[in-house]
This record gives structure tokens, C-alpha cells and sequence, in this order.
């Protein structure tokens, strides 16, 4: 069965900068739009960051554009996201996920996604 684990999360203050990466396993992820999301205690999934299978097209929630970039190499079966400036709010659990279907790198929603890793804690102190 497709597997995806996450890691990079960590402590950081706030402004350092953190790379999450996501290996995938059983799956050739070149076939399939990948995503970023988070979750924080209380809250639902939320979109965090989007890509089209070549990761030429990439898409981000307002709150992360400009300090946010996500990227893949389908040669490696990995999504990374690079985090930078990072800011109190972007505490969250981060989960990777596959999407189903072709959106061109505009799946924003939990439920076009069908296989989630297990997450990575993202903690950012003041």
C-alpha cells in the first residue's frame, strides 16, 4: 500500500526557517498532484501548499505565499516544503498528501486527497 513519511518538523523561534520533506513508497508520485497541509489542535486540515505532477505549477494559501515554497523530484518520490520566516501561527501538525484526480496543481481541499502521511510537528516559539 502507497506510504508517505514526513519529517523535518521541529522547535524553531520565530523568523527561523524549516525544509519538510515527504518520501513517498509503493507509488510512482509522477503520477499524481501532491499537496501540503496543516492542522492545528481544535482546527480542521487546512490548505497549506498545492502542486501539479511536473511541479511546474504551484499553488499556496494566502497565509504562507511569499515565505512558503513547496517542490518535488519525482526521481526521488519526494515533496519538500521550505518554510521560511516562520511565525507563531504556523504551528501546526504538517501532513503531505496524494490528490486522486488532475486538478493542474489547484487541489486546495482535504477531500481531493487520498493517501495522508502521519505528519510532522511544526513548533514556532517568540
Amino acid at each position: 500500500q502507497l506510504q508517505l513519511v514526513e519529517s523535518g518538523g521541529g522547535l524553531v523561534q520565530a523568523g527561523d526557517s524549516l525544509r519538510l520533506s515527504c518520501v513517498a513508497s509503493r507509488v510512482d508520485i509522477s503520477n499524481y498532484e501532491m499537496g501540503w497541509f496543516r492542522q492545528s489542535p481544535g482546527k480542521g486540515r487546512e490548505f497549506v501548499a498545492a502542486l501539479s505532477r511536473s511541479g511546474d505549477v504551484t499553488n499556496y494559501a494566502d497565509s504562507v505565499k511569499g515565505r512558503f515554497a513547496a517542490s518535488r523530484d519525482n526521481v526521488v518520490n519526494t515533496v519538500y516544503l521550505q518554510m521560511n520566516n516562520l511565525k507563531p501561527e504556523d504551528t501546526a501538525v504538517y501532513y503531505c498528501g496524494v490528490a486522486m484526480l488532475a486538478y493542474g496543481g489547484f487541489a486546495t481541499r482535504p477531500s481531493q486527497y487520498g493517501y495522508w502521511g502521519q505528519g510532522t510537528q511544526v513548533t514556532v516559539s517568540l
